[in-house]
């Protein structure tokens, strides 16, 4: 449920976002994305959350972080950190729950609603503690997924749950094609 007059504030979790959809077979439109906030509240802020290979000649994510960034998003970035598992494979690790934590606390005290776009249960105890301040939170992941994309303990502690699948036909569009997605983007996405 939103209000036209609350103060709205999106945190966005890249990679968490990212897999979600493409397990439901689309991509996200984050123009559209934002346009249907802005329709629900006063959107104050838009924040996405992504780590970068800073190494690497052409990271395949910088043309998004790049439009977010000029389009009303407040990027948020980290180098990510390469490293090989004890199975010999190179894996890529750029956790940013830390980061969007103490961004989201330190909103709360001016915002109404925050939407969080992630499905990741480690982030209860922060819409725990922001409930408690009185911001009202809205997960959005998807529980139509095999395996589902939501920690149980995280859509029950929200207050509301929005499934991704349902607005599909409002911020998605046809995914690209992924053949030319490389393992490192698949790590990237498969990290959290």
């Amino acid at each position: 449920m939103f209000y036209k007059d609350e103060r709205l504030a999106l945190f966005i979790d890249g990679s968490n976002l990212y897999a979600a959809a493409k397990a439901l077979g689309f991509d996200i439109d984050y123009k559209l994305l934002r346009q249907e906030f802005m329709r629900r509240g006063k959107l104050l802020r838009a924040f996405y959350y992504t780590a970068l290979l800073e190494n690497d000649e052409y990271s395949p994510i910088r043309p998004l972080v790049d439009w977010l960034h000029y389009n009303g998003f407040s990027m948020v970035t980290k180098p990510a950190k390469e490293y090989t598992d004890s199975q010999g494979r190179r894996k890529v690790k750029g956790n940013m729950d830390i980061e969007l934590t103490v961004d989201a606390m330190e909103l709360a005290p001016r915002v109404d609603h925050i939407v969080l776009f992630s499905g990741d249960g480690d982030f209860r105890p922060l819409v725990e503690s922001l409930q408690r301040q009185g911001v009202r939170v809205s997960v959005v992941s998807t529980i139509r997924s095999q395996p589902p994309m939501i920690a149980d303990e995280l859509r029950r502690q929200a207050d509301n749950f929005i499934e991704l699948e349902d607005l599909r036909d409002v911020i998605g569009r046809p995914p690209r094609d992924n053949a030319e997605e490389t393992p490192r983007q698949r790590a990237m996405a498969n990290d959290d």
